[in-house]
């Protein structure tokens, strides 16, 4: 029989397993959608699937070629099964596995993974998203990323339940309509005016125009006239602009940029390790 356990002796120190300690941010910010109202939710999906509909886009699977890659699977597992394979080349008639137009599937970006990439590379007009996305992780990301790249982009509840039986899929999470559109052209810029601005506090909304970019850049001839004025002119100045708005209007963050480079003197630099010298 095994032994039991023992107490452990007077005088014995337990040994203490160290404590781990996992450093985290937190983000302040509370980054959503913003919503849609009733009347624009109606008409994004009846204008989408209207639009579906009339050109016939659908996604076919052939089910034979799924019972035939099954029995395949199964030959490489037991290969005392054997299958006849009767070549037999479609008919006219018959559709083939697929997109039926092509070409109107290469208009859109379909699933979120899709369209993360185009995001990347800045090639979409408009970004819809559904809102039945558990969880809502999976496409929170694309806010900062539809803002960054100047592009319309809101969650529209239904969006899966509308749209992906009528162009032949299970699901429809994201879907994105390219630059280059040509059939699409006329709904997008109809749903554009119907979506709502993103609200993401370190990142300015440049989606309305870039009027207001271009205005808070200061030109060099605002520069020279403010090295030219003193220091007492410029303090006066900042107390009238205040004492006639009221409240000092919220700074808009703007990128860095560099000039130059200066290493730290300061700084200890660990000399080069040398080579040992290996004894014979």
């Amino acid at each position: 029989m095994a032994a039991a356990p023992q107490a452990p002796k007077r005088g014995s120190i337990r040994k203490t397993r160290p404590l781990v300690v996992k450093t985290s941010l937190n983000n302040p910010y509370v980054i959503s959608w913003s919503t849609l109202e009733r009347e624009d939710i109606h008409f994004i999906l009846q204008t989408l699937e209207a639009k579906f509909k009339l050109i016939g886009l659908q996604k076919i699977e052939d089910k034979k070629k799924r019972k035939k890659t099954a029995l395949m699977k199964k030959q490489s597992c037991r290969p005392d099964i054997e299958i006849s394979e009767d070549p037999k080349e479609p008919d006219g008639d018959v559709l083939v596995s697929g997109w039926t137009p092509v070409h109107v599937r290469k208009q859109l970006v379909i699933g979120v993974n899709e369209v993360t990439r185009a995001l990347e590379r800045n090639e979409l007009l408009l970004v819809l998203v559904c809102k039945s996305v558990k969880p809502a992780i999976i496409t929170s990301h694309l806010i900062q990323l539809s803002l960054s790249r100047t592009v319309p982009a809101c969650q529209v509840p239904q969006l899966s339940e509308r749209i992906a039986p009528v162009i032949g899929l299970k699901c429809v999470l994201a879907l994105g309509f390219r630059k280059n559109t040509r059939d699409f052209a006329d709904e997008v810029e109809a749903i554009i005016p119907r979506v709502p601005s993103l609200n993401v506090p370190w990142l300015p909304d440049r989606t309305q125009g870039p009027t207001d970019s271009l205005e808070t850049e200061p030109s060099e001839s605002q520069d020279n006239e403010i090295l030219d004025t003193s220091f007492d002119d410029l303090t006066k100045l900042s107390k009238r602009k205040l004492a006639e708005g009221g409240q000092a209007s919220a700074a808009t963050l703007q990128p860095l940029k560099i000039k130059k480079l200066i290493p730290n003197p300061s700084k200890i630099r660990k000399p080069p390790k040398s080579k040992k010298s290996i004894s014979k």
